[in-house]
């Protein structure tokens, strides 16, 4: 023992030493960091040995992990990774403090950190340069940094305990600045942890820009603003995130009358010109009567509507037209089929891996549930909680695709919360705030759940089992099951698990739930999610509107998850109706709607489009004659064009899994493939009918124009393609010229920008 109270003594004697050398060599350090608050300012100009440990010293879990993070030790290019740095291994950003400490303390024979002569340690040593290191110099000695581990190896390298005060929340002060281009502010950060202690953590926090054209920032918190817009800056710390914003108005002109005269007719248009005033983008004008028909149908029903629809909405003067037009599409029966695909993509309804009769019983529930307008957080729990036959209640098939408590898990965060935490498996996620130690308390709500095989193929019994748990891989045991930010249940209590899990995820109260589906809808009918990709809602990623998204959801959430009445909300905006034309000011605009963002149509849509206008149904092998793209229950078809157009294969739950990016194949296609030439040539065709009946040169470009673009044509392009018709008409000899003739106008108007895309 004496021995033992020798060394201390004497660690600390060289500790102290070493620190009083060290402020020989310090000269100041950064300038003191200004903010209005001054509850949060660092005063970084004092000399290092006048910063000082806070009481009870200094921390390996809130103090040395820090620093080992911010100097980039711990993260996956250095000996964060997964087999380490030169026999050197830490868990990825301090993750699992306990691991770590055993690493720098007792391992490589104790060299690591040695609390007899703390100088020689090599987290000292090699950091500084001061010996031969790979990773280069990560930091002085006259550095804070420094400071903290000489001193923390010199108090005896106190080991992380139970005890420790654990991090509860982050402040971020200013939470939103006005910047000018050029201009910089410094962000200033708390820790606020569960002893009621607040620290200033500014200098180990970790931080990064949304979007680095318009924003950079330091590793110091300072901000500098480098264009117009608006960027999120997000912070940190110990598994902790919070978000502060910047922005620099646009340099335009616009008189504030722009804005109070733009129409507005619910809550989300307040909320959306509040923010294009704010950063002075202008609104597009409304769209025509012929633009929205066209844009409502396609959005809501994934059909065009026939021309005679769009004729009768042209003539109809009444006011509130466009709202009775957007009450009877979210009745139509094609509604249902576009519903019932979209959500089929999401919970990955295919035969793949459930077989034909199984596959078609999911895709029922699916069906029934969308016709019937059940509410989206009854929908999830019949879902979470499917216990019984798979023949007979399809939602159980869910746990026939995910067998696996972590598929369970993961399939389910990426379906009905909108975010992936699938990389807190192994450690705590990178990017968010998500440990690993709660993925496995997540998982474990998925131990209890059993499946058993029937008679007859895709026969499943699921049941929720008395016993099973899923063990945390490092502890080697199972931890009490807590859905993520949820409250903990006891292991050994006789509640059922899933409906435990159901009753949190549907709660009102959830801050995640509402979130996602309102952001998957509202990018079906905007272009672009308000977080964006609707799969990637973590902290660190915040809405480009967060009133906006407030708005909705807690709109949602009254009127009982109804998805109709969000998406007749959305609809009825006038943010919805504008013109996808832009203007001067907003030409630059992706993200805040002040335009409609023009959208490739997707690969069922398109597909039924085309066989809609030229009235020759597409046939898929194993289906009945008539069958739409968009009423496919299989995620498995045979079919060049729904693949080659992006059409998902459904085996994993991500919205990037259908593909609206254009290629090669794709334009090759629809110049010289298959699918429209033969439909093009069919018998009983559109071209066909034109040329049996033998239809005017002006009725067929009026009746073309309205059955695929919705509007009539103007009147030069009326002239333009009568001449081009009565020309080669005129000087061709035989009636298959003339049919010819036809048929190129149709496919130059199909293979058009403007029937391709939703605008």
């Amino acid at each position: 023992m004496r021995d033992h109270r020798y060394r201390l003594k004497l660690g600390l004697l060289c500790a102290i030493a070493a620190a009083f050398a060290v402020s020989r060599v310090s000269a100041r350090m950064d300038a003191r960091v200004e903010t209005s608050d001054p509850g949060l300012t660092l005063d970084t100009s004092r000399p290092v040995e006048e910063i000082s440990a806070p009481p009870g010293g200094w921390s390996f879990r809130n103090h040395v992990i820090p620093v080992l993070t911010k100097l980039g030790c711990n993260s996956g290019a250095c000996h964060g990774a997964a087999a380490g740095k030169n026999g050197f291994k830490l868990t990825l950003r301090g993750y699992d403090p306990e691991v770590d400490y055993t690493s720098i303390t007792r391992q490589s024979l104790g060299r690591r950190a040695n609390a007899v002569e703390p100088a020689r340690s090599l987290i000292l040593l090699k950091p500084t340069m001061s010996i031969a290191h790979g990773g280069g110099k990560r930091m002085s000695v006259n550095s804070v940094e420094f400071k903290v581990l000489s001193e923390w190896i010199g108090a005896g390298m106190p080991a992380p305990g139970e005890r420790d005060p654990r991090i509860v929340d982050l402040e971020v002060a200013p939470i939103e600045t006005k910047l000018a281009p050029g201009a910089d502010q410094s962000l200033h950060v708390r820790a606020r942890y569960s002893d009621g202690r607040i620290e200033d953590v500014t200098r180990w926090v970790k931080y990064d820009t949304a979007d680095s054209s318009i924003a950079a920032v330091d590793d110091q918190g300072r901000v500098k603003m480098l264009g117009s817009g608006e960027s999120a800056i997000s912070i940190w710390y110990q598994s902790r995130v919070a978000v502060a914003r910047v922005f620099s108005p646009y340099a335009n002109s616009i008189s504030t009358e722009t804005f109070a005269r733009s129409p507005r007719n619910n809550f989300v248009d307040d909320l959306v010109i509040r923010k294009l005033e704010k950063l002075r983008i202008g609104p597009s004008e409304e769209a025509t009567d012929a633009e929205f028909i066209r844009r409502a149908f396609l959005d809501a029903t994934g059909t065009l509507p026939m021309p005679q629809e769009v004729e009768r909405f042209a003539a109809d003067q009444t006011t509130g037209k466009r709202g009775r037009l957007i009450d009877s599409l979210l009745d139509r029966a094609e509604y249902v089929d576009y519903w019932t695909m979209r959500w089929s993509d999401l919970l990955l309804v295919s035969r793949r891996r459930l077989g034909s009769s199984a596959m078609w019983s999911f895709y029922k529930f699916v069906r029934q549930s969308v016709a019937a307008n059940e509410p989206w957080d009854r929908f999830a729990r019949q879902i979470v909680t499917a216990s019984g036959n798979t023949l007979e209640n399809g939602a159980a098939n869910f746990f026939v695709l995910h067998k696996e408590p972590t598929e369970l898990t993961e399939n389910l965060s990426l379906a009905f919360l909108g975010m992936s935490i699938t990389c807190a498996r192994c450690h705590n996620h990178p990017m968010e705030k998500w440990t690993q130690r709660q993925y496995f308390e997540m998982a474990n709500l998925f131990g209890r759940v059993g499946l058993k095989n029937g008679m007859r193929a895709g026969d499943v019994e699921v049941y929720s089992k008395p016993t099973g748990d899923v063990n945390h891989p490092r502890l080697g045991r199972p931890l009490p099951p807590r859905p993520l930010d949820g409250k903990e249940l006891a292991i050994d209590s006789p509640i059922d698990r899933r409906q435990y899990l159901a009753d949190w995820l549907t709660s009102p109260d959830n801050p995640y739930f509402a979130r996602a589906v309102v952001n998957r809808v509202w990018k079906n009918f905007m272009g672009r999610g308000l977080v964006e990709a609707v799969d990637d809602m973590r902290a660190t990623n915040p809405p480009s509107n967060s009133d906006l998204m407030d708005a909705l959801v807690s709109d949602f959430v009254a009127h009982k998850f109804d998805l109709k009445h969000l998406m007749r909300t959305i609809m009825n905006s006038s943010a919805y109706q504008r013109s996808s034309r832009p203007n001067e000011t907003n030409r630059g605009d992706d993200r805040y709607y002040s335009r409609y963002l023009i959208k490739r149509l997707p690969a069922e849509v398109m597909l039924d489009a085309i066989s809609q206008v030229t009235g020759v149904p597409t046939e898929f092998p194993d289906y009945p004659a008539g069958i739409r793209a968009v009423q496919l229950p299989d995620g498995i078809i045979s079919s060049y064009f729904l693949r080659v157009f992006g059409k998902p294969p459904r085996t994993l739950t991500l919205d990037s899994e259908r593909s609206s990016e254009p290629s090669v194949p794709q334009a090759l296609h629809i110049i010289n493939g298959d699918t429209l030439n033969q439909k093009l040539r069919a018998p009983g065709s559109i071209v066909d009918s034109f040329f049996k009946l033998g239809v005017s040169d002006e009725m067929i470009v009026e009746h073309l124009y309205l059955a695929a673009l919705s509007r009539r044509p103007s009147q030069s392009e009326v002239e333009q393609l009568r001449k081009e018709l009565k020309t080669d008409s005129s000087s061709l000899d035989s009636a298959s010229e003339r049919r010819q003739t036809i048929e190129d106008l149709v496919w130059a108007v199909l293979t058009s920008r403007e029937f391709l895309f939703n605008h």
